[in-house]
C-alpha cells in the first residue's frame, strides 16, 4: 500500500445481487452436471453387472482363466480375450511412445524450420480425424499385405519361439497391433507437444547456461519437468487402445483360440462384443456382458494407475 492511502479505497466493493445470484446458479449448476456425469457412469456400471450376473453366478473367477467360447454348449471363458486385449494394447504401447514422445520433442525443439514443424503436427493431428473404419479398411487392404514379408521374415528368423510360431496369413496379432499404434500416436504426440512446451524457458536457458548440450538439456531437464503430464497421456492412450473395436476387429482375425504367437489369429474383448452381440441370447449375452464388466474393469484400473502415477510425478518434479 502506497504511504498516505487510506485503507477504505482498497475494501471490497459491494457486489450487486443479481452477480451473487448468478455465480451462485453457476456454482449449483456446475455440480448438478457433474453429478450428471457420475450417475451416468454408475448406471452404466451396474446396468452391466446386472446383465452379467448370471454369467458371474454360473462361471465365477473361471471365466477369467479359460479359453473355451462353446455357445452350443453354453461354455464360456474369456482368456483368450483378455489376454489379446492385453498384449496388443501393451505391445502397441511400447512402439507408440517413442515414436510419439520422439514426435513430440522433433516438433518442438528448434531442429527443423518452424514453418515444416507445424506441418508436421498438423498433419499429427488430422491423423487421430481419420474413422477407424477407414483405417481398418487401410490396414487390410495396404498394412496388411506390405508388412507381410516382414512377418515372414520373422517367423523364418525366430519361428521356434511360440510367439512368432505361427505362420502369418493374414489378418492377426501383429497387424492390430501397428494399427493400435497409429492410432494411439496422436494422443501421445499432441500430449507430449503441449506438455514439452509449457516447460518454462527459464530452465532451458539454465540448463544451456551452466554448458550441458541440447540433448543434454532434453534428456536431463526438459522431460522430466513434462514427465508427469507425459505419463498421463500415455495411460490415456492406454485406455485407448484397450477400448477400441472397429478397426481391431476387421484386422485382428477375431479367432476364439488361444494362441500365444503374434503371427495368429487373435481377439479382444472389443472385438468378440462388436462380432457377437447382435446375434448373441441366453445366457451367451450374460456372457458378453461378464467380459464387458471385464473391460470396464481393466479401463478403470489403467486411470486409476494414471492418476496415481502422475500425482507421484507431479511430486518429484
Amino acid at each position: 500500500m502506497a504511504a498516505g492511502a487510506r485503507p477504505e479505497l482498497f475494501s471490497q466493493r459491494r457486489r450487486p445481487p443479481w452477480e451473487l445470484l448468478i455465480d451462485r446458479g453457476f456454482q449449483k449448476l456446475a455440480v448438478v452436471l457433474a453429478s450428471v456425469v457420475g450417475l451416468v457412469l454408475v448406471g452404466i456400471l451396474f446396468t452391466v453387472l446386472g446383465g452379467a450376473r448370471e454369467a458371474i453366478t454360473r462361471f465365477g473367477l473361471g471365466f477369467l482363466t479359460t479359453s473355451n467360447w462353446d455357445p452350443v454348449n453354453e461354455q464360456y471363458g474369456a482368456f483368450t480375450a483378455i489376454y489379446g486385449t492385453l498384449v496388443s494394447s501393451l505391445l502397441a504401447l511400447l512402439l507408440a511412445v517413442p515414436l510419439g514422445v520422439g514426435t513430440a520433442i522433433f516438433i518442438t525443439e528448434d531442429i527443423i524450420p518452424r514453418s515444416l514443424r507445424d506441418a508436421i503436427g498438423l498433419m499429427v493431428e488430422l491423423l487421430a480425424a481419420i474413422p477407424s473404419v477407414v483405417l481398418g479398411l487401410w490396414a487390410i487392404f495396404v498394412m496388411e499385405p506390405a508388412i507381410r514379408p516382414a512377418l515372414n521374415g520373422l517367423h523364418n528368423l525366430l519361428g521356434w519361439t511360440p510367439f512368432f510360431g505361427s505362420v502369418p496369413q493374414g489378418p492377426g496379432m501383429a497387424p492390430a497391433i501397428l494399427i493400435l499404434v497409429v492410432m494411439i500416436l496422436p494422443i501421445i504426440t499432441a500430449i507430449a507437444r503441449d506438455a514439452l512446451n509449457q516447460v518454462p524457458i527459464e530452465l532451458r536457458q539454465g540448463a544451456y547456461g551452466v554448458g550441458t548440450t541440447r540433448w543434454g538439456a532434453i534428456f536431463n531437464i526438459i522431460l522430466p519437468a513434462a514427465i508427469s503430464s507425459i505419463i498421463g497421456g500415455v495411460m490415456l492412450a492406454l485406455g485407448r487402445a484397450m477400448g477400441e473395436t472397429m478397426a481391431v476387429t476387421m484386422i485382428i482375425g477375431n479367432s476364439l483360440n488361444f494362441n500365444l504367437s503374434l503371427l495368429a489369429p487373435a481377439n479382444t474383448i472389443s472385438s468378440m462384443l462388436a462380432n457377437q452381440f447382435g446375434e448373441a441370447d441366453g445366457i451367451q449375452v450374460s456372457a458378453l456382458m461378464y467380459a464387458a464388466l471385464i473391460l470396464m474393469v481393466l479401463t478403470f484400473s489403467v486411470n486409476v494407475a494414471a492418476q496415481w502415477i502422475v500425482r507421484r510425478l507431479s511430486l518429484r518434479y
